[in-house]
């Protein structure tokens, strides 16, 4: 049995709407630094593939790794995704989505970097940023 969503959603403007599909309707919060200067607060994101853009010459991409861009909209300065450039896959902010009532929170990361004035209430997976940089660098596979 497939948990395979089809997702539609756009920035704030709709400068630049998405059609994607997530494997999962999982939601992972990421506390690093980065993501919460980005966000001004936990990055909350979908991991989803096939993704297509519409609008795509409003959306303004920055290398933000070596290994990693983030994506907002020129028009709006709406956060819409961060992307691993190897990758077809993008973890799309959730707070774009059109039907958001299938998603779940599933997952944080970097747990470590989370500053003490916020605490989520959901029992999910937790790691720290060591575990997850383990988990996925080429050491590990």
């Amino acid at each position: 049995m497939s948990e395979d969503l089809n997702l539609t959603g756009r920035c704030m403007c709709g400068a630049v709407t998405f059609t994607a599909i997530a494997e999962k309707p999982s939601v992972v919060v990421c506390h690093c630094d980065m993501c919460r200067r980005w966000s001004a607060g936990p990055f909350m994101a979908v991991g989803c593939q096939s993704v297509t853009f519409e609008g795509e010459e409003n959306v303004s991409r920055i290398r933000s790794s070596d290994w990693a861009e983030r994506g907002f909209c020129s028009k709006c300065g709406s956060n819409l995704f961060y992307h691993v450039v190897e990758s077809s896959d993008y973890q799309i902010a959730a707070g774009l989505f059109d039907d958001q009532s299938n998603l779940r929170l599933s997952l944080q990361v970097f747990t470590d970097a989370k500053p003490e004035f916020y605490e989520f209430s959901n029992q999910t997976k937790m790691m720290t940023g060591e575990e997850l940089i383990a988990l996925f660098s080429p050491a590990a596979k």
